[in-house]
């Protein structure tokens, strides 16, 4: 069951939110953060992206970047732009894209649930950039950025929703962005007592996002029980903050390839192969949007082609074989293209579907790039039953937006 707890959250004031919060950490480079927090003291990547404050090309992991970060921590909270809550309380955290909301749960996970896998994850991690957010959490002893979580729907939690956004929201604003971003504070120890029993009900929790900084959060947690020599387990290094999300609020955006060559293959030679083991069709120049599962859509010479996973190709009984980026990692990329290692291979690269199906025609057509390959978003019962059989996702099949802020609220662990 899945156990959490309220906390004393460290958060801006009103009249600040907007100066301080960021978007997270791993969602842009130096450069950009630098861009980003110009002329602005109170950013939030002045903790999170510390190397903004040192010259360009400075290491974001030599240890003076982790320092300033601690400095930078304790000035935000001297100065009164971060200032912690007086009492532990949850927080409910909308986001809203598209004319569409999703309301979250700010709270405290147990790091037991991460370390004994009722906190499930579906993707690998990187002992690296599992290290980078270690050291992050160790010397700032705060979990400064959220993990996002998906959990499976509970009625009694969609009614404490619905009650508490009622009221008054604590922040209500939009983001440069365009996306909005609403909180509100749940300081009632009756509907606390009910949040944290709802949550006792849910046997897991699933990482939607975060995979690293969850990992990092649960072994700083691990770390401190034991080298505290009167550890008790209630402490507050016990938890780590998350926001747990109802599944069916959340959904998984596309996530579509772009390929430097065809392997040494002319477009009839590929196209052909490609025949193989898809039902293709020409589109023409109009984008084509993959409509379902098992239909893709191919970019190439400037036209748009249906490609449709013949029977037989995939396994709609196997929660790794159905999915449509299994099915093109082996038939397309792999079989064809000979790209075998989607994380190291240098051919091909990554679009998010936030930026659309145009982003995909732009790169081609500007000749960096030969071929596109857009897929059917993942869905959220896809996800969870891959959580649940223990498997892992391929690289790079989920995209979640709208990113969580980062600087609406952070926890500590003392």
């Amino acid at each position: 069951m899945a156990r959490i707890k309220p906390f004393k959250g460290v958060r801006p004031p009103k009249t600040l939110v907007e100066e301080v919060v960021s978007r997270p950490y791993d969602v842009l480079n130096s450069e950009e953060a630098r861009a980003e927090a110009a002329g602005n003291e109170k950013s939030l990547y002045h903790i999170i992206k510390p190397e903004i404050d040192f010259e360009p090309g400075t290491d974001e992991h030599d240890p003076k970047v982790y320092d300033k970060a601690v400095e930078n921590f304790k000035k935000f909270q001297e100065k009164g732009w971060l200032v912690q809550d007086d009492k532990d309380i949850y927080y409910i955290y909308a986001q809203t894209m598209d004319g569409r909301t999703q309301y979250g749960f700010v709270v405290g996970a147990w790091v037991n649930d991460y370390t004994e896998g009722r906190i499930k994850k579906h993707e690998l991690t990187r002992r690296d950039k599992e290290e980078d957010r270690m050291k992050h959490v160790r010397v700032n002893n705060a979990n400064i950025e959220p993990v996002f979580f998906a959990f499976p729907d509970n009625e009694a939690l969609e009614v404490i929703i619905k009650t508490v956004t009622a009221g008054e929201p604590e922040y209500d604003f939009v983001a440069p962005d365009g996306f909005g971003h609403t909180l509100w504070t749940i300081d009632d120890d009756a509907t606390i007592a009910k949040i944290t029993e709802e949550f006792e009900k849910i046997p897991n929790l699933y990482i939607a996002d975060g995979h690293h900084r969850s990992a990092a959060a649960a072994l700083v947690g691990a770390e401190k029980a034991k080298q505290n020599p009167d550890h008790k387990g209630d402490e507050e290094y016990n938890y780590f903050m998350a926001v747990a999300f109802p599944a069916s609020h959340l959904r998984i955006i596309d996530y579509n390839r772009v390929v430097k060559d065809l392997n040494g293959l002319t477009t009839e030679e590929f196209l052909d192969k490609i025949r193989e083991n898809f039902e293709v069709e020409e589109k023409g120049t109009e984008i084509y949007t993959p409509n379902a599962l098992h239909n893709f859509a191919l970019y190439l010479d400037r036209k748009w082609y249906s490609l449709t996973a013949n029977p037989g190709t995939y396994d709609d009984n196997d929660p790794i074989g159905v999915l449509d980026v299994t099915v093109s990692s082996n038939l397309i990329l792999r079989d064809i293209l000979g790209i075998t290692d989607l994380r190291s291979d240098k051919r091909i690269d990554f679009v998010g579907g936030i930026r659309g199906l145009g982003e995909l025609q732009k790169r081609v057509d500007s000749g960096e790039m030969k071929m596109a390959l857009a897929l059917y978003p993942v869905t959220m019962n896809q996800l969870i039953d891959i959580a649940d059989s223990g498997n892992i996702m391929p690289p790079k099949t989920t995209w979640f937006e709208p990113k969580l802020r980062s600087g609406l609220v952070i926890h500590k662990l003392d």
